[in-house]
């Protein structure tokens, strides 16, 4: 057995070389452990509720790059809260405090490297707070990991569960995923259903070639070239809108 010291209380902690986390017998901290060492164990709470939850991932699958048809058709296999651990790392950078938030738990979502944890909204994760049997999912990264790249000398480390909203939806008979941070609302997803682009550069290079003849009429018949390049323009244009409107209603 181990013992480190209650950085709440200072009392004595004894753990075995495998625990992740301890609890103060005193005060009833929660403590986590790490090759670099001990620090506090906070949480944040949720500030998003499931129903406003679902009505950011309703706006964002009718965002102007997803498909067309995705609001409409999108079915949500699961929606649930998760709570995803991160390191906050405070550091004196040449006499100025600088806060680096780092995922602790392998991720592909590019959002979760970039996370902000307001210093004012997080919680000591004690015996006083209740997480609502909402699941906390464990580290797998050290926190050591990322000692070597951090700028300045520490002040504070710390290991904190950041709430998500996870959700699992399905769209033409393929699944996909995206996350709701559950403090800001902000969506994170790396994959997802876009808008086709296709027919707009096929309805773009259409447009630009005719224009490019009609001008080529003006300038080589000219004069009379020029007014009947002018008429061409004049029913190419309504022609280009009627196309490109359609395109947009459509794709």
């Amino acid at each position: 057995m181990a013992e480190i010291k209650c950085t709440k209380c200072g009392a004595p902690i004894a753990f075995d070389s495998g625990d992740k986390f301890a609890k103060c017998k005193y005060c009833d901290t929660q403590i986590f452990i790490d090759k670099s060492g001990a620090g506090f164990f906070y949480i944040m709470p949720y500030f998003i509720d499931q129903a406003n939850a679902q009505g950011i991932f309703k706006r964002w699958t009718a965002g102007s790059l997803m498909a067309r048809d995705l609001e409409a058709t999108a079915r949500i296999i699961s929606f649930k809260q998760q709570y995803f651990p991160v390191y906050l790392f405070k550091r004196d950078v040449d006499g100025k405090e600088k806060v680096q938030v780092e995922p602790a738990r392998s991720t592909t979502l590019p959002g979760l490297h970039s996370l902000k944890v307001p210093a004012g909204d997080i919680k000591i994760f004690d015996q006083n707070y209740d997480a609502g049997g909402i699941e906390l999912l464990k580290p797998d990264i050290d926190m050591a990991a990322y000692l070597p790249q951090l700028p300045g000398t520490a002040k504070e480390q710390a290991l904190v569960f950041f709430p998500l909203w996870t959700i699992q939806y399905e769209y033409k008979g393929r699944k996909y995923d995206a996350v709701i941070d559950g403090s800001s609302g902000e969506v994170f997803s790396t994959d997802y259903p876009t808008r086709k682009a296709a027919p707009y550069f096929i309805i773009a290079a259409i447009a630009f070639i005719a224009f490019l003849i009609e001008g080529l009429i003006g300038v080589l018949l000219w004069p009379v070239g020029f007014a009947c390049g002018g008429a061409l323009a004049l029913v190419t244009i309504p022609v280009v809108f009627i196309a490109a409107y359609t395109i947009v209603r459509r794709f």
